[in-house]
């Protein structure tokens, strides 16, 4: 298993803002973090550090920074999952995925692949993109972060 670079994340954790078209500004500020279990005594810890190196199997958390001008109205964030890595679930459970490179959307387990021995329910292992909605009320404060948290294939 060889380790898998934070540089080549970087360069895949594009993200676009697709208001109800108003003027939004994507900063990209966005941070990876790996999970690791730690032990002390009985109880298990689990933390979070900057990411370096990461080999299959790690779970990582993806943060996206957001900001927006004060305008009123919401817009949606719309993020790709870079292919190395396969989506695990969001931090406000309020997100759309996407199995077929942002064309079609839907909840995870409601939407559904066609390969050649037919359909079937789409798995976190599919997942091309994901979106949230954000709000006009959590909008109009400026700015926003949200989380997603995925394991390197």
């Amino acid at each position: 298993m060889r380790p898998i670079l934070f540089a080549a994340f970087a360069l895949c954790l594009g993200a676009a803002i697709h208001p109800a078209q108003a003027e939004l500004i994507w900063r990209p500020a966005h941070a990876v973090y790996v999970e690791k279990s730690h032990v002390p005594g009985l109880r298990p810890v689990r933390l979070l550090e900057p990411a370096g190196k990461m080999s299959p199997g790690d779970r990582v958390v993806l943060v996206l920074d957001w900001r927006s001008p004060a305008k009123p109205g919401g817009f949606t964030l719309t993020s790709p999952v870079p292919k190395a890595l396969s989506y695990e679930r969001s931090s406000n459970g309020m997100e759309e995925i996407s199995v077929d490179g942002g064309r079609n959307w839907g909840r995870l387990g409601a939407l559904t692949i066609r390969d050649p021995e037919g359909a079937r329910l789409a798995t976190p292992e599919d997942v091309t993109h994901v979106r949230w909605r954000i709000p006009a009320q959590a909008a109009a404060r400026g700015s926003g972060r949200i989380a997603y948290s995925a394991i390197v294939r």
